[in-house]
């Protein structure tokens, strides 16, 4: 796939990334719509069909596990993500060959991820 060898080191950092970023997905779908409690609305209904659509329920607000959770969770993103970004490998990479190059590491990396599908709440 990807012509350009990589630094395991940047590899493992990929990986990590993309372990971590699924893993953070995860939680915010699962994680209630407002970060604080807040009152919900209710939908609209439709004249002619009796439909409701729009509204929402009222959010619990995340509790203070959830909340660690998701801020330490960014924190590690933001984290690889520079690690990977900034990687000394790079500036070996001639500079219009370097978007290529980043996206062979993604794919190279995702291949060798489990990515996991959800994460319990």
């Amino acid at each position: 796939m990807a012509d350009t060898p990589f630094p395991e080191d940047l590899l493992d950092a990929q990986r990590a990334l993309h372990r971590a970023r699924a893993e953070y997905e995860a939680l915010c779908r699962a994680l209630p719509w407002s970060v604080e409690p807040m009152d919900g609305w209710p939908g609209d209904t439709h004249p002619h069909t009796g439909v409701v659509t729009g509204g929402r329920e009222p959010s619990p607000g995340y509790s203070d596990e959830q909340a660690a959770d998701e801020k330490r969770l960014w924190a590690l993103v933001r984290e690889l993500s520079i690690q990977v970004s900034t990687h000394p490998h790079w500036a070996t990479v001639d500079v219009g060959d370097r978007m290529q190059a980043r996206m062979d590491l993604k794919q190279l990396a995702l291949a060798d991820v489990a990515v996991p599908a959800d994460v319990s709440a």
